[in-house]
């Protein structure tokens, strides 16, 4: 699998680049002793490692059959799968599939189902750990709404977790969109909502890892 540095991470990957050449060749070249500069070195290669990782955009390609797949928008653990009241668009009972991802998942958000978008809407709001539940509808999030093939609206919320300050949402209204199109990117820890038709057939279960973009979560009933 091919992998690139997503675009929202360029800027902070070759800055801490700069910071940290800053500070290792020199120390490096003025001390005699070569203890601390290497263990310094050590230190930020670690975490210039981590940094690229967190920001990594892998290639990815759903091979089953587009139409009526509902697939995993993000890498992570499922942490909730329940049925739920959807107060901000749809107004009615869903399902809520909701995938958490830890500061060490890919980060980059896939679009979950073939169809047209319909609504985006950024909300401020706090930044509490994005396992809660109530970090669904207290915390920073940003809300799409696609009508899918079958003509029933899925909703998705980015949301921010205690150390994501910054959701990016590419999709916008009128868009026709697919799983292998990324929906954006929320940096530093936080998790994906998706809310869906109560007789949609389920495929994971609380605890079950996921890939975003390639693991179908969940299939929708064809409509008449």
């Amino acid at each position: 699998m091919k992998y690139n540095i997503h675009k929202e991470g360029l800027d902070i990957v070759f800055g801490l680049l700069a910071v940290l050449l800053a500070i290792n060749i020199p120390l490096y070249l003025l001390m005699s002793s070569k203890v601390i500069p290497c263990i310094v070195i050590a230190i930020s290669l670690v975490l210039f490692l981590l940094v690229v990782n967190f920001f990594r955009a892998p290639h990815r390609h759903f091979h089953g059959d587009k139409e009526l797949a509902v697939v995993s928008s993000v890498d992570g653990k499922v942490v909730a799968l329940e049925e739920v009241m959807e107060d901000e668009y749809l107004h009615k009972k869903v399902l809520q599939i909701s995938v958490f991802m830890t500061i060490l998942d890919v980060h980059a958000n896939w679009v979950p189902v073939k169809g047209k978008v319909k609504m985006v809407k950024h909300h401020s709001g706090r930044y509490m750990a994005a396992y809660l539940p109530k970090s669904s509808t207290e915390n920073e999030r940003s809300t799409i709404v696609i009508e899918a093939t079958n003509g029933e609206e899925v909703l998705v919320r980015q949301i921010a977790g205690a150390m994501a300050r910054r959701i990016v949402t590419y999709a916008e209204p009128g868009d026709e969109v697919d799983q292998q199109q990324y929906m954006g990117f929320i940096k530093f820890g936080s998790r994906v909502d998706i809310y869906l038709p109560l007789d949609t057939e389920v495929f994971v279960k609380l605890g079950d890892k996921t890939v975003g973009g390639v693991t179908e979560i969940a299939r929708l009933k064809p409509r008449n």
